[in-house]
């Protein structure tokens, strides 16, 4: 069988399927166009986040056996589409977890402590000491939002910190959360309540938008929120309304990536908000690991063809 791996991967991933007797096609950043042209040719194909695997794709793969996401999320492919079309949507959902959750972490410690309006006056020259003065987060509430293996593991680490946790999720997850100490609330109080907000939900119907102008406004003057989860999960034009009167922002994940427009970039360019390029998975830890088990879901799956 033929793969066509369309965005940047680890080594071993290309390693572990050449192994397992498939021929790879390793082409990152292949443009859409081309990959409109080729894609009639592989019984497989490997994406991340960038491409974009929607039904003009999955038609034009008459071949496609497999559709498999180097990560976790799957909202850039028509999987309900694909499956009708007897195509396998595969993805690894384990492998990300502790560097996700770990990034998750040190975007909370940087918005306590404004480490990167520290970073960046010193380097200008200032010594800005007593100027920017941080908060704990020991004792502090926080909000989890979508308490699945990233969410609890985050929540994992928070308790480690002292924080108290409370947890948010369309399922009852109470005794997951009663475990490590946390307790589940509806969203609405958990918003109103918590010092940190952290996002950890898919992108669905449900989630597009979930953090409107409404569930924004419940969140206390002086609040923290954290995205790393889709940054459709965020309204941008409301955030813009509130950032003034939280503690600040950061995000992993934007609706627009990279981030093109006038209103988007002028709320990035806000002195609250942290910005990173969506890079939740990747560490070198995280590469490892989604290589391994996508590699082995792949394999497994091409037995069942």
């Amino acid at each position: 069988m033929r793969v066509l791996v369309a965005d940047q991967t680890s080594d071993k991933l290309l390693e572990r399927l050449r192994g397992g007797g498939l021929e790879v096609d390793y082409r990152p950043g292949i443009p859409r166009e081309e990959l409109l042209k080729v894609v009639e040719g592989y019984e497989i194909l490997v994406v991340r986040s960038r491409t974009k695997v929607d039904k003009e794709v999955i038609d034009r793969g008459a071949r496609l056996k497999i559709v498999a996401r180097y990560g976790v999320g799957l909202d850039n492919i028509a999987v309900d589409y694909a499956i009708k079309r007897g195509i396998a949507v595969i993805n690894a959902p384990n492998a990300p977890t502790r560097s996700a959750a770990e990034l998750t972490l040190g975007l909370m410690i940087a918005l306590a402590r404004r480490i990167p309006i520290l970073d960046r006056e010193v380097k200008a020259g200032g010594w800005p000491k007593g100027k920017y003065v941080g908060r704990e987060l020991y004792g502090k509430k926080l909000g989890v939002v979508g308490f699945g293996r990233i969410g609890r593991t985050v929540a994992q680490y928070a308790r480690a910190l002292g924080m108290e946790v409370v947890a948010s999720d369309v399922i009852d997850v109470s005794a997951e959360a009663a475990k490590i100490g946390a307790r589940q609330v509806p969203l609405e109080r958990l918003l109103a309540e918590s010092d940190v907000v952290s996002l950890h939900v898919p992108l669905t119907p449900s989630t597009y938008r979930l953090m409107d102008d409404d569930r924004l406004s419940l969140l206390k003057d002086g609040a923290m929120l954290i995205n790393t989860s889709r940054g459709e999960v965020v309204d941008i034009d409301a955030l813009a309304k509130h950032i003034d009167r939280l503690w600040g922002v950061a995000l992993d994940v934007l609706p627009e990536e990279p981030p093109r427009s006038e209103k988007l970039l002028k709320l990035l360019s806000h002195e609250k908000v942290i910005v990173t390029p969506h890079v939740g998975s990747e560490t070198y830890e995280a590469y490892d690991r989604l290589a391994e088990e996508l590699a082995l879901n792949i394999l497994e799956a091409v037995k069942r063809i």
